[in-house]
């Protein structure tokens, strides 16, 4: 039997599941610690396995019309998770009607959108009297409790790789995921740093919400998480989860994961069919090779691999796409979500 952290979950994903919207739900369904997942909520797949719409691969979590299907046909639940991951982050008005009947029917309700759940007065009262909890997962920790970056990443002598990409929701946290569970299956201890409300909810335990802190203390925090990683469990790498994209207009990320997490290599996340930045037509994305030569540039580090993200395309023209742009860049390709990581493991191994 699974070993789960906090429970049971119903997961939120009206009108945005197998969409960039819907990557808070993508990842619960192809793994989490934190919770046990019994259902996704979207009626535009409603009977369908999630993860045969995800992937093509059954995972026994069905999709359910809305919130009251789901509780009649599944037993126990404890927390109804929101799912969605809409540009800015705001919970759209059609959702906060089911967020106050999953706290109505007793649920905890867990949000990693900006929306903050703690500033609705009638919410937070209508959660004391139904007995349950309304967590933030965004909401910013007090000042106190943050830290400033001390240069003690330098003492972290174990393997740290940066999951970084050329666009967000681009599928980084999922390939982090997937090659820290690649080099635990090859007899490594490996270790991943959550930055997103994700990584947090799939059970990263060394994580913070990059987006949700205070400028002064984004390196310290993504310091002390690596350092403590190290420090509590001696790994043999460390691969910390990337955010945004270094060129992008609307989430620029990776500056603070090079300068403060200080990656011994960076493994860059792509998708070719992708000609503009997620959701900002005009915005064209720069070709790989100039991201690549922007991450070296700013981190003195190679990029060691590319990973594909094979959205838009058939699977018959995955392993000629990698071709193409191994024969371009002179690296690895690789599709870990299709393929698995063992190729990238074997490359990763020669570095520990």
């Amino acid at each position: 039997m699974k070993k789960v952290i906090d429970g049971r979950a119903l997961v939120y994903c009206e009108g945005a599941f197998n969409t960039p919207y819907g990557k808070t739900a993508h990842g619960l369904v192809r793994f989490t610690e934190r919770y046990d997942v019994l259902g996704v909520i979207d009626s535009k797949y409603v009977g369908q396995d999630a993860g045969e719409v995800l992937d093509g691969k059954k995972s026994g979590i069905p999709v359910f019309k809305s919130l009251e299907e789901a509780l009649k046909q599944t037993d126990g639940a404890q927390y109804f998770v929101i799912g969605i991951a809409p540009d800015g982050g705001r919970l759209p008005a059609h959702a906060k009607a089911d967020v106050h009947a999953a706290v109505q029917n007793h649920l905890n309700v867990d949000s990693g959108l900006h929306d903050f759940m703690y500033k609705d007065a009638e919410l937070v009262d209508l959660a004391k009297k139904n007995g349950v909890e309304l967590r933030d997962i965004r909401r910013t920790p007090e000042r106190e409790e943050l830290h400033f970056f001390e240069g003690k990443i330098e003492e972290v002598n174990c393997l740290k790789l940066a999951v970084l990409g050329t666009d967000s929701a681009v599928g980084k946290r999922t390939t982090a995921w997937i090659i820290v569970h690649g080099l635990r299956k090859a007899g490594k201890k490996a270790e991943m740093i959550g930055t997103g409300q994700t990584g947090w909810m799939q059970g990263a335990k060394y994580s913070m919400v990059m987006d949700s802190l205070i400028n002064d203390f984004v390196s310290g925090e993504i310091e002390h998480a690596v350092h403590s990683a190290w420090q509590n469990e001696q790994p043999d790498a460390i691969v910390i989860e990337g955010q945004g994209s270094l060129m992008n207009p609307a989430y620029p990320g990776g500056f603070e994961i090079l300068a403060a997490g200080r990656p011994d290599f960076v493994i860059l996340q792509h998708a070719p069919r992708r000609l503009e930045y997620d959701g900002f037509p005009g915005y064209p994305i720069q070709p790989i090779k100039e991201q690549i030569a922007a991450i070296e540039m700013i981190s003195g580090k190679k990029v060691l691999a590319i990973t594909l993200n094979h959205e838009d395309m058939d699977k018959s023209d995955i392993a000629a796409e990698c071709e193409k742009i191994t024969a371009a860049t002179g690296l690895l390709c690789t599709d870990v979500l299709q393929d698995g990581p063992d190729r990238l493991v074997e490359l990763i191994m020669q570095q520990l």
